[in-house]
């Protein structure tokens, strides 16, 4: 029986000495999985009991940043854009693919953030807002390469199709080569 009260005082202590900012991130964790998942799947899988699998789903990376269930999620988000293309015949619309895409990689930044920040530490704002300033960068540049891309793919025929399989790749090369140049001038 002691042990029990202790692991609630336990509880109560540490419940005491957190601080809002951390919880403000894992916050937008879930409301940012939660968005994705909504977005990827299709209506009709959109029932009261799809609805709250869904949320118990974005709930668990914002419980859990350090653990699998970002991975899980982002793996279950990709599947049901899978369901909604190929079961629910949904034409794949470049916003709504550009748009989930955004919403994964901001869940990802925002778990290592929320996996990097401390419980109970007294955390600078502007730490978490160069953080989100610098996803924010590259989901704008990601967001332009795409467009760029699929104008590029619509533009000529089939050799449009050509000419954005080798921008595209280019792109891929030459953002490789800067990486491994960043890497090595450390």
């Amino acid at each position: 029986m002691n042990a029990i009260v202790e692991r609630v005082r336990g509880l109560r202590y540490a419940a005491a000495r957190v601080s809002p900012l951390p919880l403000l991130v894992r916050g937008a964790i879930f409301l940012v999985v939660l968005a994705g998942l909504l977005l990827a799947y299709p209506v009709q899988v959109l029932a009261p009991r799809g609805l709250l699998a869904l949320t118990v789903a974005a709930v668990l990376p914002a419980v859990g940043p350090r653990r699998v269930w970002p991975t899980f999620t982002a793996l279950v988000t990709v599947a049901g854009w899978l369901l909604a293309t190929l079961g629910f015949d949904r034409p794949p619309a470049l916003w709504r693919l550009l748009a989930v895409a955004t919403l994964l990689y901001l869940a990802h930044t925002l778990c290592a953030l929320a996996a990097l920040l401390p419980y109970d530490g007294l955390i600078d704002p502007d730490l978490v807002l160069r953080w989100l300033t610098r996803a924010g960068g590259v989901v704008l540049a990601s967001a332009v390469v795409g467009i760029v891309l699929a104008w590029l793919g619509g533009v000529g025929g089939s050799a449009g199709s050509q000419v954005a399989t080798v921008v595209g790749l280019l792109v891929a090369v030459g953002l490789s080569a800067l990486l491994g140049w960043l890497l090595r001038r450390r």
